[in-house]
């Protein structure tokens, strides 16, 4: 597919501080790219560079193989769907959609059609007479967004535009953006500081820490790969364990890791000539049982040991368990909650504990 957004070497400086440090980004023509990071990250000032709101210090933007670095907003091929959706109290829900034709110029006629268009794309057909302050938070945000696309942009830029929606409305419209830009086929660019949303809606993901992309990839190879101790932390849940080489031979690696547990894992797994390693394991990948014979543990879990639940935390659907081994490490846990089938587990039960190889991730060596 073709590069829409590109990205150049871009660093943005206020004053003696980097906001954006370096960073080269190339978006794909009707992709779904999401701007992961914590507060002041430097997410939304990679958004506001592409849309023109600020100008970068050095490197360029590049959108549909034009140089724009140094064009106006109004003179890119962008909208933004705002935070606090931006929307004039005093116009109809048509008035605010056509708002932007009508600064085009468009002939009233085929702007008329356009937001009627617009409406329905979004649900919102009957509801152009209405004013913002009658409509639901989730209302309104379609109504911003089909301002946005009303003017058929090639890029799409949306600021944590979800997130003063409660959490179940929330969800719904994640998977209704996810929809509408797959059936438009336009370029997204998407900025929220939820793991969740990112991992729901995106077909890749960049990871914004300090003004530079920490790791770029699919929601599954993030989630289940993170290339740095950060992506592990702040994408999902994560055990971090510092790990001592013991053994190596032609086919695995056996290291102690933080508190004294020993682990297997495949030679390919661990960096070349490393002797200390941080090894990143997901709750979710520990499989637990009282049942030493478990089918769980088989084949493939190389690593079974025995550990004391600490803790036991009702989550609904599932079970956040604290485990101490006898060797003395601590491992956070998630397992599914069979209260009516299977094990139930309570603060003090010894368990089996299997976890697989391929479940372990080196995200940082020395």
């Amino acid at each position: 597919m073709s590069t829409m957004v590109d990205l150049r070497a871009v660093t943005k400086r206020f004053g003696s501080f980097t906001a954006v440090n370096d960073v080269s980004l190339e978006i794909a023509e009707g992709e779904f790219l999401t701007l992961l990071g914590p507060s002041g990250c430097g997410k939304t000032t990679l958004l506001r560079l592409i849309a023109g709101f600020d100008t970068p210090t050095e490197g360029s933007v590049w959108i549909g193989g034009e140089d724009v670095t140094h064009l106006p907003p109004y003179r890119r091929p962008v909208n933004q769907v705002f935070q606090s959706y931006a929307l004039f109290p005093h116009l109809t829900v048509a008035e605010n959609v056509g708002f932007g034709l009508r600064m085009q110029h468009i002939d009233k006629t085929e702007a008329a059609a356009r937001v009627t268009e617009a409406l329905a794309l979004v649900s919102l057909t009957g509801l152009d007479a209405r004013k913002p302050h009658q409509l639901s938070g989730g209302q309104r945000q379609r109504v911003a967004l089909a301002r946005a696309l009303v003017c058929r942009p090639k890029v799409l830029l949306l600021d944590e535009p979800l997130s003063a929606l409660d959490a179940k409305l929330r969800r719904s419209m994640q998977l209704e953006l996810k929809r509408l830009q797959r059936q438009l086929g336009i370029t997204f660019v998407f900025v929220t500081h939820d793991q969740e949303e990112a991992l729901t809606m995106s077909d890749r993901i960049a990871i914004v820490n300090g003004g530079r992309i920490e790791q770029l990839g699919t929601a599954h190879e993030i989630y289940h790969r993170p290339a740095t101790r950060f992506a592990a932390d702040f994408v999902g849940q994560a055990n971090l364990l510092e790990a001592q080489l013991l053994l190596q031979d032609s086919e695995c690696v056996r290291v102690a890791v933080t508190g004294g547990l020993e682990l297997t894992l495949p030679l390919a797994a661990w960096p070349a000539g490393a002797t200390v390693a941080l090894i990143a394991m997901r709750p979710e990948k520990v499989h637990v049982s009282k049942s030493r014979s478990s089918t769980a543990f088989a084949p493939g879990a190389a690593n079974i040991f025995q550990a004391r639940i600490e803790e036991e935390i009702f989550q609904g659907a599932t079970d956040h368990l604290i485990l101490v081994t006898a060797a003395g490490t601590r491992l956070g846990v998630v397992v599914a909650n069979e209260s009516a089938l299977g094990d139930i587990f309570h603060a003090g039960d010894l368990v089996y504990c299997g976890l697989h190889t391929d479940d372990l991730v080196v995200v940082k060596a020395e």
